[in-house]
């Protein structure tokens, strides 16, 4: 068993204040002892899922293409996005990869073809507008007495009537109108902090889902936007922010989230 002499409760005013991002939050409302395993504890992350380093090998080689289009060069080829999605892929050797069930390299690889072909074949492919930012960084403090909000925006596009702020996942299966809405907090914090890019115009948010499917797909879900929405969301934030200072933290096994947690055995040698 793993001896976690660092795994103390600790006074409040010694809690590390750091900025906010929405993948922490998002930690911390899954399980709150891996959001204090990862942020505050720094705890190395031996393992990774599959499916995990897939979307963030995946969003290497959209980043690619658009930084192409971007310098005025064509669209890169199918081959030249997959050697960009492997050599993201090999930046994680020092890890232990976690597939899934009836999954290996070979699937993986047939699957990351199949899914930028589906990519290429979208309207996304060839942007019709503006590029102003491809996995851009944005952080300010929309919550006053709340650290900073911390975003990492895939794609920002000027058209001539909008700002579209647009961010990529890959998904097992389509999204239905309910997963849009649940996951509508995330861009609603992204238009706040892309706001100064506006200049007058409006911004439209969007998932661009990228399916893992047989035959993959892409999908655009507009984000509507209501000042009642952004507002329950700065709330949602600020509970989160206040939970969080209150180190309440504890395990939360579910069988969907303990089998590819990189954190499995200091949660089995925790003691409280």
């Amino acid at each position: 068993m793993i001896s976690l002499p660092m795994v103390k409760r600790l006074p409040a005013e010694k809690m590390p204040r750091r900025h906010i991002s929405y993948s922490s939050l998002s930690t911390f409302r899954a399980c709150p002892l891996r959001y204090h395993f990862h942020y505050n504890l720094g705890l190395p992350e031996t393992t990774i899922a599959s499916s995990l380093l897939l979307g963030s090998a995946m969003h290497s080689s959209l980043q690619f293409h658009y930084e192409e289009l971007l310098a005025g060069k064509p669209a890169p080829g199918l081959d030249l996005l997959l050697d960009v999605f492997w050599n993201a892929w090999k930046l994680q050797d020092g890890k232990k990869i976690l597939f899934g069930k009836g999954e290996d390299l070979n699937s993986i690889g047939s699957l990351a073809d199949r899914m930028l072909r589906a990519f290429q074949r979208s309207q996304l492919a060839q942007p019709q507008g503006k590029i102003l930012a491809i996995e851009e960084e944005f952080r300010d403090t929309l919550i006053p007495g709340l650290p900073e909000m911390l975003a990492r925006i895939d794609l920002v596009i000027e058209t001539e009537d909008a700002i579209d702020v647009i961010d990529f996942k890959t998904a097992r299966s389509g999204w239905s109108e309910d997963h849009v809405a649940d996951s509508a907090d995330q861009l609603l914090l992204y238009g706040e902090l892309a706001k100064d890019l506006a200049d007058g115009k409006p911004l439209r948010l969007a998932f661009a889902v990228l399916t893992k499917t047989r035959i993959p797909d892409l999908t655009i879900h507009p984000v509507t936007t209501a000042p009642e929405q952004v507002s329950r969301t700065r709330a949602v934030v600020r509970r989160l922010w206040q939970a969080i200072e209150s180190q309440n933290f504890y395990p939360n096994p579910t069988p969907l989230q303990c089998p590819s947690c990189p954190f499995r055995e200091p949660c089995r040698a925790w003691r409280g």
